[in-house]
């Protein structure tokens, strides 16, 4: 509850969010080939100040990723389904980017 759920127009990525809920937005700007900062700007990263669930595409997923946790972009791999929870903070002056958790769909029972 609560959470915000962004969607890329394509259908396959509306086919995996009707498994989870009817209640989510189509946002064209996280579409297939969608540049990292066109995402982080459609999700108001970090400013958004709520949960965020976006269900995209590679390789946008895995360059933010690789973005907020190493400090570039490269090309990491983000299996199909597969949920990254991140989070933002700050401590101090510093923002803080954390990897709350990693979960594949092999991993699933």
């Amino acid at each position: 509850r609560g959470t915000r759920i962004l969607v890329s127009p394509a259908v396959r990525t509306r086919e995996t969010v009707v498994a989870l809920t009817h209640e989510f937005e189509t946002v064209p700007e996280i579409a297939p080939g969608a540049s990292p900062e066109a995402i982080l700007a459609a999700v108001d990263w970090p400013e958004g100040g709520k949960s965020v669930l976006v269900v995209g595409h590679q390789p946008a997923l895995g360059e933010i990723a690789s973005m907020l946790l190493a400090g570039s972009s490269l090309p990491w791999s983000i299996k199909k389904g597969g949920v990254w929870w991140l989070s933002h903070r700050t401590r101090g002056t510093e923002p803080d980017i954390v990897l709350r958790a990693v979960m594949n769909p092999d991993l699933l029972p």
